[in-house]
């Protein structure tokens, strides 16, 4: 665990720790009370010599000061498959970084990963707290100096927001806007916003651009729609003077090159997640075997297309968003490898990184999916000079299932 300056809770549960030493009321000692409030004393002052030699030590917390050429990011959702990737990145950057997380989605074992890879003071704190709770957020933003935030936070399942739509709304819509008011309350005027490519729909052609009509059809895309649109008539007022960019994303898998993190889904949502983690657990023998919805769509082989993304690909594509993120400007962009492979496709390529005899079961439509999505990435490329990298389906894949067959129980078994 990394060496940062205690948390208020903490403090809140030390001090009487401390005061519970010296009995006032105790009158059967009270030969000995001078003495004692002698040896507190000195005890003290000592502590406090101790603190102030310190490294860094300034009585208040170094996450709450801007310092010079030092760039302090919020990233909500951090301890989730995405946002965890995107401290990684950014803590190997230099940044400073808070993660604000509830953990509903989101792993602690991740965090914990990166405390020890970062332990250093000063790089990397975790809060737990809602993005639901405004006055929560709000404390978060008067006590730490945030230069910029990343918001990743979200519940991100197509097929659950059918059946929860008003959860999707909530935890999409509303709580960006309680960001978006702490950022505003707080003069905090950099955001990095985690879009999708849900927020299209079905288009009428492909590849989807930029200026592609945003028709979503299901709660999860609409709520992200109606999101970035309250980001956007924000940054059309008077009052703002936000550097925004906006990046739609499409179906992210892989993990870090290096094996320290990877996607561990819990088990109730395997059936809602993404096709990745619901290979690995059949390869696994977790689940029986896989699940494909749809077999008749209007594609060469009657299953989905897709665009595949590489989670490191994707935090670069972040970490250029915030280098090039410019005051009252805003940037929106596609962020995928131009390249659409059907669903039948990705199984066999993930039978052959894995090894294993995965059976598969067809089944109808899954509520709120779309034949086929793929991006024209040719915009972030020539303004934010990006390009995917890890292409190669395969590869990802092997990498992705090295740190699962390592972590069969998730963080749990690191």
């Amino acid at each position: 665990m990394p060496a940062t300056p205690r948390s208020r809770s903490q403090a809140r549960t030390t001090r009487p720790w401390i005061l519970s030493g010296m009995d006032f009321a105790d009158t059967r000692r009270k030969p000995n009370f001078t003495g004692k409030i002698a040896v507190a004393a000195a005890l003290t002052v000592m502590c406090i010599i101790v603190l102030k030699q310190s490294p860094g030590f300034s009585g208040t917390s170094v996450f709450s000061r801007h310092e010079i050429g030092v760039t302090h990011v919020l990233v909500t959702g951090g301890a989730g498959y995405i946002g965890s990737h995107a401290t990684l990145r950014l803590l190997k950057d230099n940044y400073r970084v808070t993660i604000v997380d509830n953990l509903s989605r989101g792993n602690m074992g991740a965090v914990r990963v990166l405390q020890r890879l970062f332990p250093q003071p000063g790089r990397l704190q975790f809060i737990y707290a809602d993005l639901g709770d405004a006055k929560a957020v709000n404390k978060i933003f008067s006590e730490n100096a945030f230069d910029a935030v990343m918001h990743f936070a979200a519940v991100a399942y197509v097929g659950e927001s059918t059946m929860e739509p008003l959860r999707y709304y909530h935890n999409i819509t509303s709580n960006t806007l309680t960001v978006l008011e702490a950022m505003a309350a707080h003069n905090v005027n950099t955001l990095i916003y985690s879009s999708t490519c849900a927020t299209y729909g079905e288009p009428d052609t492909m590849p989807i651009v930029e200026t592609t009509p945003q028709n979503p059809i299901n709660p999860y895309g609409k709520a992200k729609k109606m999101a970035e649109d309250i980001i956007l008539d924000f940054t059309k007022s008077k009052k703002s003077n936000m550097a925004v960019m906006i990046l739609r994303y499409f179906n992210v898998i892989g993990s870090d090159p290096e094996g320290r993190l990877g996607e561990a889904p819990r088990p109730e949502l395997r059936e809602h997640g993404r096709i990745s983690g619901a290979c690995f657990a059949a390869a696994l023998g977790i689940v029986p075997g896989l699940k494909v919805h749809g077999t008749d769509y209007h594609t060469a082989d009657g299953t989905c297309i897709r665009d595949y993304i590489d989670v490191t690909d994707l935090v670069d594509a972040h970490v250029k968003a915030l280098d090039k993120a410019l005051p009252g400007k805003v940037g929106i962009y596609n962020v995928g490898t131009g390249q659409g492979r059907s669903v039948k496709e990705f199984v066999e390529a993930c039978k052959k990184a894995t090894g294993a005899s995965i059976e598969v079961s067809y089944f109808t439509r899954r509520p709120g999916d779309y034949a086929e999505v793929y991006s024209d990435p040719s915009k972030i490329h020539r303004e934010l000079n990006w390009t995917a990298q890890y292409t190669d389906l395969g590869q990802s894949l092997s990498q992705a299932w090295k740190w699962q067959k390592d972590h069969p129980n998730g963080y749990g078994s690191a």
